[in-house]
């Protein structure tokens, strides 16, 4: 049936920039506070929701969900002063809770629960940090999804919160002091302005001590010089140093900087500060620092620094580069213990101090791999592995003997064996291989008809992980293929494959994306009108953007927080951190380059769009939900096909960090759902 769509006035607003005249006719829509846009919100949403209701299959592909959802999920456990801490979720709890016990027999008792913190599961725990000696926690909250955190202290023997509280706290954690008297944390002065759009700059690094105001926090390190810096601190294990990173919006390359706290009088010293390079600290030997570092090493290495001859002719190679990724490494037990990429799955290997290979871990499966915290007289560590169909089981390690047992494993209604995966290799558009993941019911007979989930993000220098989803379970329970492309833009093989998909080189993102929907057409797994694309983020942007470059190769498209206006992401929140990634607007070169891809700008009147569901929350202070909206609207004026072009809009939501079981359940549901409509035999 024809749809109606709400009425979205538009205006006539046109401005020149780099000599290019932009028209921006819903520019009103970036007034979250407005009552227009808010009528436009409930008008849209009652839309969605009545198209969405009209199919038999929403109710039961949600009972399906519910069921399939509802089982125990772990976090592997973190160790601190003899105590274990981890989360536990029952199955659909909104949020996970956060247990302790003093020995792994032991009946875990709670130590903090969210769920008991409001009736619809929206604040979240973002953060925590257990003191030295186990017995305070240090955690910060967040409330409908937004950025912003404040962050309190509790007592871990009774449960008991202390009289602590701190405010405007945004990508951060907190690492305490030696004696454990208080913790290092970064913030940012009070916003001027709506706290959801304002542009965040000059943060800065404090120490808190227990019992004090926040008024009190003694200021460690700020640059008013270079406001657009970032500061997060990290004492180290033998607690004499804090160590400094400052980087620069998403920028890979960062400076290191260092204070010795225990000289009273010490200043903060400069250690790598030619921000050439990504550094990352290990472990700390003493004086001699061992970090992580793609310095002349694309994929990764390990080197030995000694801050009193800090000059690069004096570092040593401890861990060399090799044909894989070295994504994470930890120093546990005596041992290096190495987490690699290999064609986009984790391998873990062992090295010795002084370098020396010994062992590897034996993994169950195509995975990905987690965990692996401890310090480094510590005789075990933990780790959880999960893969497309395995859900995540969580072990102990005994680093010395190499012995695996299983700590937790959860009890999921389906058989992994039902189904397989396997990995491919396909073209992109300049001849460049691209890694794909193919996942469904090893009895399904592929017919050129399959309906097929692709997904990818491609951004970042972030790799997309193999691991378990309950709505893509769900999705190939009703016969469908999940397909995971990883592009380039990613952290796949390093930072060459990162720097070929960002800025001038953004383009070659989105061609291995249409590349692979083109792959999984041509190989007869699926055609056009069963195709659907999906992403989040960065990923949405890589949605909005196929689907404007190549709407006759999609049968539905789902973009979700995506940055769509690639002329004005930079002017909202922490957007301006991307043009390390993306480029700026305010370069006239890169401009030329944003306004040629950006969604918003590219919709076509008159062209005939696949069906299509925006999806956004109405706090998410990440990716302004302005994108959406404005996004959304071009849309639905421009559409000169029959399909409809819609947009749901949670309330109560952010980026996605700490969105309640409920509402994901709810916001799968209702993509499989929109998605399903449309596929003729559905």
């Amino acid at each position: 049936m024809p749809i109606t769509y709400p009425e979205t006035r538009t205006q006539s607003l046109v401005e020149e920039i780099h000599g290019h005249r932009i028209p921006d006719p819903y520019r009103w829509m970036e007034d979250l506070e407005s009552d227009e846009i808010q009528a436009w919100i409930e008008a849209q949403n009652r839309l969605t929701n009545g198209f969405l209701e009209t199919s038999p299959l929403r109710k039961k592909i949600q009972a399906r969900m519910l069921e399939l959802w509802d089982y125990e999920k772990y976090s592997p456990p973190i160790k601190r002063g003899g105590r274990y801490f981890f989360t536990y979720n029952t199955g659909l709890l909104n949020q996970d809770i956060l247990y302790w016990i003093e020995n792994l027999k032991d009946e875990p008792k709670v130590l903090l629960d969210p769920n008991t913190l409001s009736e619809d599961g929206t604040i979240a725990l973002s953060g925590a940090a257990i003191s030295r000696d186990g017995r305070l926690l240090a955690y910060g909250l967040s409330d409908a999804g937004s950025d912003w955190q404040t962050w309190y202290v509790r007592r871990v023997d009774d449960g008991q919160d202390l009289s602590d509280k701190i405010e405007w706290v945004k990508f951060s954690g907190a690492s305490w002091d030696k004696n454990n008297t208080g913790f290092f944390y970064s913030r940012y002065d009070a916003p001027e302005g709506d706290a959801l759009k304002t542009a965040n700059y000059y943060q800065k690094l404090y120490y808190h001590r227990l019992g004090t105001p926040q008024s009190a926090d003694r200021l460690i390190y700020e640059r008013p010089d270079h406001k657009k810096w970032g500061f997060y601190g990290q004492v180290t294990e033998d607690g004499r140093y804090l160590i400094i990173y400052a980087s620069q919006g998403t920028a890979e390359e960062n400076g290191v900087f260092y204070l010795d706290l225990e000289d009273p009088q010490a200043e903060v010293m400069d250690l790598l500060t030619d921000f050439d390079a990504a550094y990352a600290l290990v472990w700390n030997d003493d004086r001699r620092f061992f970090f992580k570092t793609d310095l002349d090493a694309p994929l990764n290495r390990v080197i030995a620094v000694d801050i009193d001859n800090p000059a690069a002719v004096n570092w040593e190679t401890i861990i060399p580069a090799n044909e894989d990724k070295l994504e994470d490494v930890d120093f546990v037990g005596g041992r290096f213990v190495c987490t690699y990429l290999h064609h986009a799955a984790h391998q873990a290997r062992f090295f010795t101090p002084d370098g020396s290979p010994d062992g590897e871990l034996s993994l169950p499966d195509i995975g990905t791999v987690m965990g692996f915290s401890g310090h480094s007289d510590d005789p075990e560590t933990f780790y959880k592995f999960t893969g497309f169909t395995t859900p995540g089981t969580v072990y102990r390690l005994d680093v010395q003997t190499r012995t695996v047992t299983v700590f937790r494993a959860p009890d999921l209604a389906f058989n992994p064996e039902d189904y397989l995966t396997k990995q491919v290799f396909y073209t992109s558009k300049d001849g460049t291989q691209v890694p794909l993941f193919i996942t469904h019911r090893a009895d399904l007979q592929v017919n050129g008809e399959i309906p097929t989930y692709l997904y990818g993000y491609g951004g970042f220098n972030i790799s997309v992980p193999v691991s378990f989803s309950v709505p893509n379970l769900v999705w190939m329970e009703m016969g469908g293929i999940y397909a995971q492309a990883h592009l380039r833009g990613g952290g796949e093989y390093g930072r060459e494959w990162h720097e070929g998909g960002m800025k001038a080189n953004k383009q070659n993102v989105f061609d291995d994306f249409i590349a692979a929907a083109e792959y999984l057409i041509h190989e007869g797994y699926t055609a056009t009108p069963k195709l659907v694309i999906g992403g989040r983020s960065n990923g949405g942007l890589l949605v909005g953007t196929c689907l404007t470059q190549r709407p006759d190769l999609f049968g539905v498209c789902l973009p979700n927080v995506g940055v769509l206006d690639m002329l004005r992401f930079h002017k909202f929140t922490i957007g301006w951190a991307w043009t390390s990634d993306y480029g700026s607007p305010d370069d006239p070169d890169e401009f030329a380059t944003l306004l040629a891809y950006s969604p918003y700008h590219n919709i076509k009147t008159g062209a005939a769009y696949p069906p299509t569901m925006v999806l956004t929350g109405d706090h998410d202070d990440r990716v302004f939900p302005g994108h959406s909206f404005k996004f959304t609207a071009a849309l639905q004026k421009a559409q000169a096909g029959e399909a409809p072009m819609l947009i749901r809009i949670e309330t109560r939501a952010g980026h996605g960090v700490g969105k309640p079981t409920a509402k994901l359940i709810e916001e799968f549901t209702d993509m499989w759902t929109f998605a399903r409509m449309h596929m003729q035999g559905h």
